[in-house]
């Protein structure tokens, strides 16, 4: 669990070195846009791969009742829901899931409820589907982000308003929705008839005080109304193993979304994700504390180096993720200006704030989850760059 080491990515065909010159025009940025971690996965993750690996049958496969089992004690234990077994089906993906749910429940035309800033693929999810987005912004305040609730009570109280999908924690600003929030956002919905599709791939990432409560696991009626979509990938570095799954009690919404996956033909899924899935969630506990300690550091390293060096770049401190939201209007650049600054003059490659919507202009994104010499090195070049500037 030595998150200080450095570990050379090339020739793993890594999506976030890969695909720097064309999101940058250049391989000379260092690589902290895409959510994946520099990070080893957990040694039981690797073993479990290497003892899979090491049968030569590599045939189609289903998922044994240990896996099933493995996300059923690791809700109890992480965030003290008690999930049934069979509220629980195998997804490929968070974002094939929330397409398979768009087209589940709603038809062209329909209006699908997103809260901007938030990860893009919100938008596609929707917009490729022929649906149309209706926005719920939230509103950006020197306390942190809030929901509009007034707001999301006049939008969704539209006929054609089908469903809403939730980001919590919330990616890129890193809120995590509380007890009160999530009720009356349920509560909202509810009245309004709109299937809450929540996005809670982040969960087991939360480092304050404010706990992560699963939305379904606040009441019946909820769990009634919801679709729980959540992951060990972004937990534990493992996405490229493509294994997810929802957690659905209301029985016809849950068929309704496993028609989908057989229409796809997406059920049998990834050998590996599978053994992948019980060992980090049976025997990997140990290894996520040790990372979240690490990344809580580098969150403060941030903060305090922003705060002493440059207390116009503003930023709220997240409650969950290993990505901060930095706000750089004070730079008064436009857009496109901001952009090629972080590429030409920092050497960066960070997530280009408008695409997470119109609420994201002047922001960009920032991973942290490598090691401190890389973050410590990434936020000497801002500001170097920074300085030059301003003179």
């Amino acid at each position: 669990m030595n998150f200080d080491k450095i570990i050379d990515r090339s020739g793993t065909n890594a999506l976030k070195l890969e695909f720097r010159e064309r999101l940058f025009g250049t391989n000379e940025v260092i690589p902290l846009w895409v959510a994946d971690m520099d990070f080893k996965a957990p040694q039981q993750v690797v073993e479990a791969i290497r003892k899979r690996a090491a049968h030569p049958m590599y045939g189609y496969t289903s998922r044994d009742e240990d896996f099933f089992q493995a996300i059923v004690d690791w809700q109890k234990k992480r965030h003290l829901w008690n999930v049934s077994r069979e509220w629980v089906e195998f997804m490929p993906g968070v974002v094939p899931t929330l397409v398979m749910a768009v087209q589940a429940f709603t038809n062209e035309g329909d209006k699908v409820v997103i809260q901007p800033p938030v990860y893009p693929p919100f938008f596609d999810v929707v917009k490729d589907q022929g649906r149309i987005i209706e926005e719920n912004p939230l509103i950006d305040t020197e306390n942190g982000y809030q929901m509009n609730f007034e707001h999301l009570e006049k939008i969704t109280a539209s006929d054609d308003v089908k469903m809403l999908i939730l980001c919590h924690p919330h990616n890129p600003v890193g809120r995590v929705w509380n007890r009160k929030e999530l009720t009356r956002l349920g509560a909202i919905c509810q009245k309004n008839q709109i299937l809450i599709v929540s996005d809670e791939i982040h969960a087991d990432l939360v480092h304050g005080k404010q706990p992560h409560i699963p939305l379904a696991s606040i009441s019946s009626e909820l769990a009634e109304n919801s679709v729980t979509c959540m992951a060990p990938s972004k937990t534990f570095n493992i996405a490229g193993l493509n294994t997810s799954y929802v957690i659905v009690p209301n029985e016809r919404i849950r068929k309704s979304l496993q028609k989908k996956l057989q229409a796809y033909h997406l059920f049998t899924g990834n050998m590996f994700g599978a053994e992948a899935l019980k060992a980090a969630y049976n025997e990997g506990e140990t290894w996520l504390e040790a990372l979240l300690d690490y990344i809580r550091g580098n969150i403060e390293y941030v903060m305090d180096f922003t705060g002493q060096n440059m207390p116009e770049v503003r930023i709220h401190k997240p409650e969950a993720t290993y990505l901060m939201w930095l706000d750089f209007s004070a730079w008064k650049m436009s857009d496109a200006q901001l952009r090629k600054f972080m590429i030409e003059k920092a050497g960066l490659g960070l997530n280009y704030g408008p695409t997470f919507g119109s609420q994201g202009q002047n922001f960009q994104r920032l991973n942290v989850a490598s090691s401190r010499k890389v973050i410590e090195k990434a936020m000497a070049q801002l500001l170097e760059a920074r300085n030059q500037m301003v003179k």
